[in-house]
């Protein structure tokens, strides 16, 4: 994943039941290259990783929330006049991790600005909705700077699982 755990996790634990990063049942990450079709990546990867982990219900939901994600994340942290060594890697990481009752995709990028959220009461606008509809469709939704060897920071958008799919009794 490229942090600590528990260091990437810690704003989930806000006002949630305990959760324990040892205890993701599946995680997956995929790196995205600083080009829009990095998005269709994106979703792509989305599908794929949901089928395998037998959530693929949740994909219509989930897929918007990493479409908005890694679409803010392109345009608002990475500026065209900003240098990208190659050495340092793509700038952008979506991360998926599922527990018993929860999924978590988080996107990760080399800005220290907060996300921001446009005029969301202007619905025919052509862009500045993302976060809203993030905040629409996910359960939640937050970010925060990383620490360590990695600058930047991770915008996180959390779904509650069914039961169902769950596989019965949460332990989280």
């Amino acid at each position: 994943m490229g942090t600590n755990g528990s260091t990437m996790l810690e704003p989930l634990r806000q006002g949630l039941p305990p959760l324990d990063p040892a205890a993701v049942s599946n995680a997956a990450s995929c790196a995205l290259p600083a080009r829009y079709e990095a998005v269709r990546e994106a979703r792509q990867f989305t599908r794929r990783t949901l089928d395998q982990w037998d959530i693929g219900e949740r994909f219509d939901d989930v897929c918007l929330v990493v479409s908005e994600l890694v679409t803010n994340a392109l345009r608002h942290a990475l500026p065209s006049d900003t240098p990208r060594p190659d050495d340092q890697g793509p700038p952008v990481r979506l991360h998926l991790m599922r527990w018993t009752s929860r999924l978590v995709c988080a996107v990760r990028d080399p800005s220290h600005d907060s996300p921001v959220a446009g005029d969301s009461e202007d619905f025919s606008a052509e862009s500045g909705r993302g976060l809203f509809l993030v905040d629409s469709f996910a359960d939640s939704w937050g970010w925060h700077p990383l620490a360590g060897t990695l600058s930047g920071k991770v915008v996180w958008a959390l779904f509650r699982l069914p039961q169902a799919a769950a596989g019965g009794v949460s332990t989280e």
